[in-house]
């Protein structure tokens, strides 16, 4: 099968297992808790997967830069920076996600 196929049925799976056990009032609120450490869990993961491929191919190519011409091994390491602070708004996001 195709893996994007395999890959919405999972997540459809996994969205509509808030609605399948709810039952009443008192437990819906603990649903929509359930979906907000779910939405959290989501924020990090997809922001530290963009993080690690940025970080990947900015290495691969600063290591490139760096083969021809010594001198650019230091304005290559802010970028590498950049590429990492997405894993911190990431992880910002979902901290907010769960305090508010």
């Amino acid at each position: 099968m195709n893996r994007k196929v395999i890959g919405t049925a999972a997540f459809l799976l996994v969205g509509m297992a808030g609605a399948v056990f709810a039952q009443s009032a008192p437990e819906a609120a603990s649903a929509v808790s359930g979906l907000k450490y779910f939405a959290a869990a989501l924020a990090v993961g997809i922001a530290c997967i963009a993080g690690g491929m940025a970080v990947g191919r900015i290495g691969a190519a600063a290591m490139g830069a760096m083969s021809e011409n010594a001198e650019l091994s230091g304005k290559a390491l802010p970028f590498v920076g950049l590429a990492e602070g997405i894993c911190l708004w990431g992880f910002l996001v979902a901290l907010l996600i769960i305090l508010l």
